[in-house]
């Protein structure tokens, strides 16, 4: 079984966030993911995303599988809510639910989230197996002119 880790974004270096931040598999997911990053930009991108545990009490972690870089996830203030997200480069897909799962442990667990949500865009469409999980619909939004379905999961 694989060994996940999670770390703060910033010790990933700018031009390996390049690696997934420019991969044309994984922009067709993420419509606010911009075009054409700089290793200065990721850089900078990932302080930010580092910030939010500052502000929020909870962020988003850089993500390795088996010590090798893999993507991001974990969760942002979105509105009243924190929002679970997981971006991985291709070849890491097939470990998303496990990577899911001890998110929400941590989230759940060791943050004391009351609740999680999940926006998904549309191109995204296969939403049965969120149900599975135990997200139920919770409406949709709109984001910077995008629309997003959104999932919400109540701490067990």
């Amino acid at each position: 079984m694989a060994e996940y880790s999670f770390h703060p974004l910033a010790e990933i270096d700018g031009a390996t966030w390049l690696t997934l931040l420019n991969d044309p598999e994984v922009h067709r997911h993420m419509p606010l993911g911009g075009t054409a990053w700089t290793a200065s930009a990721a850089a900078d991108w990932a302080r930010g995303k580092d910030a939010q545990w500052t502000t929020n009490g909870y962020g988003p972690w850089a993500v390795r599988v088996d010590g090798v870089f893999a993507g991001w996830g974990g969760f942002q203030k979105e509105g009243a809510d924190a929002d679970l997200g997981l971006v991985l480069l291709p070849q890491f897909w097939g470990h998303g639910a496990r990577l899911h799962a001890a998110m929400l442990a941590k989230g759940f667990d060791e943050l004391g989230l009351p609740s999680v949500t999940i926006l998904l865009p549309r191109s995204r469409v296969r939403m049965k197996g969120l149900v599975r999980l135990g997200y139920l619909p919770d409406g949709e939004i709109v984001y910077d002119s995008h629309r997003f379905l959104r999932f919400r999961m109540l701490a067990r």
